[in-house]
């Protein structure tokens, strides 16, 4: 069994469930509320679930490869590899807004870091 990648999968399910709670609680409501066009309220609307889609299914196939022997070292790395692309996504733009302590009001990347380096130390 791969502890990494195990650990790597729980937490990347974790951020997909309290990606589809919280964030729909605090994101989508507000956004689906909005004045924006409708048009732009559906489409950032699909990509949110697009994104918990992606978090879930990373999650399952992180766990999935955890108990092989030699694990899919390209999919591993690629998963990684995206997680530690959403974080600095949320780090390059919670550092722009000007914001008072802007690492804690965008806290994704706390969640997202982890999995990327968890997964990367399941291959190595």
């Amino acid at each position: 069994m791969n502890g990494w990648l195990l650990a790597a999968g729980v937490s990347a399910t974790v951020t997909a469930l309290i990606h589809l709670i919280a964030g729909g609680r605090d994101v989508v409501r507000p956004l689906l509320g909005s004045s924006l066009e409708a048009e732009a309220r559906h489409t950032l609307h699909a990509v949110w679930h697009f994104a918990t889609a992606d978090l879930l299914f990373s999650g399952i196939a992180l766990i999935a490869l955890a108990p092989r022997p030699a694990p899919n070292a390209p999919l591993v790395l690629f998963i990684a590899a995206h997680f530690l692309a959403y974080a600095a996504v949320f780090l390059v733009i919670a550092l722009r807004t000007g914001w008072p302590r802007p690492l804690l009001r965008l806290p994704q990347w706390m969640l997202l870091l982890p999995v990327a380096a968890l997964a990367g130390a399941g291959v190595l």
